[in-house]
């Protein structure tokens, strides 16, 4: 396991919000445009994907932050 000292954590805690609050508007903005009968298909496409993206580093980050209970 990854041990990091206080500088890191809040370094990547810092990172996970901003992630997180990112791939949240990413997830409105792909929502409000999907309603819209005017979507641009390929934009939608490359929204998503940055969203999956995000989630994946996301999920990196928890796991440096909370680590597993059972190892």
């Amino acid at each position: 396991m990854l041990q990091l000292d206080k500088e890191q954590e809040a370094q990547f805690g810092l990172e996970l919000a901003t992630k997180r609050q990112e791939h949240a508007d990413l997830d409105a903005a792909i929502h409000t445009l999907t309603q819209s009968q005017f979507a641009d298909r390929m934009l939608v496409q490359r929204l998503k994907k940055r969203k999956l993206a995000l989630k994946d580093r996301i999920v990196q980050l928890e796991s440096f932050l909370i680590p597993d209970i059972i190892a």
